[in-house]
Order: C-alpha cells, then structure tokens, then sequence
C-alpha cells in the first residue's frame, strides 16, 4: 500500500484519507458496540491515514 500511495495523485490521497477516515469512524463505533472485535483492521487504517497525510505534506513542501 506504501508504494501505492506514492504513485497517487493528490485528488486520489484526499479522497483515500477522507475514505480512510470515515471507514476507521465506523470500525471504532462497531468496536465500541456489539460489532467486530477487529482491532488489526483499525490499526491499519491509522497507517494508511498516516501514510497518506504523510505523503501530502511532503508533496506541498517540494
């Protein structure tokens, strides 16, 4: 996903981190009810919004 991420342009990186977030919103509502107990599934959508932001703000500073 890292190499990925690289190659997107940055409409794509807004939209997966606006994604990203909603989904990780959701998954933290479940876990929090009687939803899935997926706690990997959370810990990677953190990385992927990290690594997306990550990857604009070094795009903004060029």
């Amino acid at each position: 996903m890292a190499k990925e991420i690289n190659k997107m342009e940055v409409q794509e990186l807004r939209d997966l981190i606006a994604d990203s977030q909603e989904a990780l919103r959701k998954e933290r509502f479940n876990l929090a009810g009687a939803g899935s107990k997926d706690a990997k599934k959370i810990s990677n959508l953190k990385k992927t919004i990290a690594r997306a932001l990550t990857e604009l703000k070094a795009r903004d500073t060029k």
